[in-house]
This record gives structure tokens, sequence and C-alpha cells, in this order.
């Protein structure tokens, strides 16, 4: 979907496919089929973007094989769909019945991560409808914080700024710009707006700069104003923006609450928690982990990196972040220029939750993320925007 901002320039809205699983070229464009192609039928459009999410085995097929990949294009624009950006962070294995801590390997410091990027990369620039010559990837931000020291902390650097130079490349050879952007996430090294920015001043390469998912921002208990206004003055550009929603628990303390929350603590993906203290932030890696005895306070409202459907908050006594979306979104698009004009709803979660709320077949899931591609619409043109055919 495509929206014009009072100053002229298009922003792009899309809904990343990694909630579908697919590791393989054939598993893709059977999503293309199954599921995109549904979406856009059901929002009445005759273009939808998709954020593709390419696993490696099938970003090496299509990087190694032209005629793939003119396939893969082929197949896009007969069903009304449009890419502008990936999202690179899984590597692998992002369906398998247990991710958790694996989604974050290989990190920056392993060559495999470098590999991969380059290949999506090159993707991208040919997967670009021909009307656009920017495209956007959003990735890992550099590595879980764990066994990160500072020789994988300099490998990390030196990858990036390999990047950067072939991007370059890639642009004097396609004539399409294709920009990175580290998404902090907690637990990770750059796990707030404010981490990246050491990082990436470091590499010091406008190619490379971050991705803002308002889910991971809320759980973090980021103002979005601050964290933009920081962001501004350290000269770090928005790449990409991934509006998403986590978990909010007003009050954890309550044993009502936390049996809602444990509906939540499911064993395939991991759920970091925190609340805002006195004294900092504080946190668990997983909601289980927060529920379990005294491990987090719970004096102040908990936050769990659960990526909640963006229409439909949980049930009370929870509920979700999307004010933090919508003061993110309106400080993103809503000024007299736009941060970012690449957005993505980011909702991977959708067969995660309790199961009374999870779509039970293929129409259900089709007919949520175009309730949530609605909502995000709904509140561009707010902003002003004008949807454009």
């Amino acid at each position: 979907m495509r929206f014009r901002h009072p100053d002229g320039s298009v922003v792009h809205l899309a809904y990343c496919t990694n909630v579908h699983p697919a590791e393989t070229l054939d598993g893709v464009l059977g999503q293309l089929r199954d599921h995109c192609e549904p979406v856009r039928r059901r929002l009445g459009r005759d273009r939808l973007g998709i954020g593709l999410w390419l696993a490696k085995d099938a970003a090496r097929a299509l990087v190694t094989d032209p005629s793939a990949l003119r396939g893969l294009r082929t197949e896009l624009d007969r069903r009304g769909l449009e890419v502008v950006t990936l999202n690179g962070f899984p590597y692998e294995g992002f369906g398998a019945e247990v991710v958790k801590y694996r989604v974050y390997k290989p990190d920056w410091a392993d060559p495999e991560r470098l590999q991969h990027t380059t290949a999506l990369a090159r993707v991208l620039a040919r997967l670009l409808p021909d009307d656009v010559t920017e495209g956007s990837i959003s990735t890992l931000p550099l590595a879980w914080r764990t066994m990160y020291d500072e020789g994988r902390a300099a490998a990390a650097r030196a990858a990036l700024t390999t990047l950067a130079g072939r991007l370059d490349a890639l642009e004097e050879l396609t004539g399409r710009s294709i920009r990175i952007g580290l998404e902090p996430e907690p637990g990770c090294v750059v796990e707030t707006t404010r981490d990246a920015i050491a990082p990436l001043t470091a590499v010091a390469h406008d190619r490379i700069g971050i991705c803002v998912d308002t889910c991971h921002l809320a759980t973090s208990f980021e103002d979005p104003d601050t964290a933009l206004d920081a962001l501004a003055r350290a000269g770090v550009p928005v790449v990409k923006s991934q509006l998403s929603a986590a978990l909010h628990a007003e009050h954890p303390h309550l044993p009502e609450v936390r049996t809602a929350l444990a509906a939540f603590d499911e064993p395939r993906f991991l759920h970091q928690t925190r609340t805002s203290t006195a004294g900092g932030l504080r946190g668990t890696d997983d909601l289980g982990e927060a529920l379990a005895g005294d491990a987090l306070p719970d004096g102040a409202p908990w936050r769990a990196h659960f990526h909640v459907p963006l229409h439909a908050a949980p049930a009370a006594p929870l509920t979700s972040t999307l004010p933090v979306l919508r003061a993110a979104l309106t400080r993103l698009v809503g000024g007299p220029h736009p941060l970012t004009r690449h957005l993505e709803v980011e909702t991977y979660t959708w067969q995660a939750l309790p199961p009374e709320l999870r779509p039970r077949a293929r129409a259900q899931l089709a007919d949520g993320i175009a309730a949530e591609l609605t909502l995000a619409r709904d509140l561009l043109t707010d902003l002003g925007l004008k949807e454009l055919p």
C-alpha cells in the first residue's frame, strides 16, 4: 500500500511475511498464493506491499539463479504484490516448534550474517518495483548480549563497514539504493534506540541505520519522542519502522493479571519482559521467568515482547501498547517530512496466541492481517497521508 505524504513523497506500508513459515523458494511462492494475495483481495486493493522474509536457503536460491529471481518478480507482479523491504533478522527456522534464542544466530560477528545480508540486498535490488529506487532491510541488532566481547564487537563493526561498501557498489551497478536497519530488541547488545547510537556512529555510513520496532520500543519503556530526537541529533537514519504492539499489564501483582499473562507464556518464541523502576529498567529473558516467584518487581506495570494483533488488544485485565505505536507513528510520518518511508506491520505471533485467540484456518488469518493493515491505513490517513491507488 502506498500513501502520499503532504510533502509529496511516497510512504510504503507492508505486512511482514515471517508470519507464514517457509524456508525454501517454493515455500515463498506458496505464501504469495495462499496468504498474501488473499489479504490483498480482502483489502480491495490492486496492489499490496509485503515485507518479504527470505530464509537462508530461499535467499541463496534466488541470488545464485537469475531465472528463479525473475520468476519470483513475475509472480509478485501477477498477484498484485510489491516488495520494497525485507525482514533480514531471522536467518532460518523461524517456523520451528521452538525458536527462542536461535533467532539471534548467526550474529554480526559471524561471517554467515554478512553473507546472508549481502545476498538479501542483491535480491531486493532486483525485486523493487520499476518506479522505486530505494529498498530497506531490517536486521539483527548486532548480537544477543551474552558471549559478546570486544573481539566480537570489532568483527561486527568490520562486517557492517564491509556491507556498506557492498551496498555502494550495488547502487552503482543497479541504480537501486539499499539500506540496512539494526532493529533494537530487548536482551540484545542493542536493546534500545539509545544503545544503537554508538555502534552506528562508529560505522558512520548513511546506508546503515536503525529499524524502529514499536513493540520493542514499548517493551523497553522508551518514549518515542525522546528516542527519535536522540537519533536525529546523532544523525542516525531511521531506515524503516515495524508497526507492532507489545503486551501490557498495568497491575502485575494481582493474581488475575498473573493468570492472564500466563496464557501468553508459550514455548516457541522468547517473550522478554520488562518493568521500569526508580533504579532503572529491570527485566527477564522470558515471560515465564517473570511469572516465577520474585524474579521481576511487580509494583509497576510490566510489558512483554509479544507482538499482539494491532486491531485486537488482549482482553482485560491486559492490554496492548498501541498508544506507543500511535505516538511513534505521529513522529515518524506526521511531521512536515517523513523520518522514514518504509512501514511494516509485523505480527508474527498469530499462531502463538492463547489457543482461543488463534486463527483456525487460512481465511481467518487473512482476515486478521487485513484488519491490522486497515487499522494502520486509518492511522496514516488520520495523520494527513493520502492513500494511493
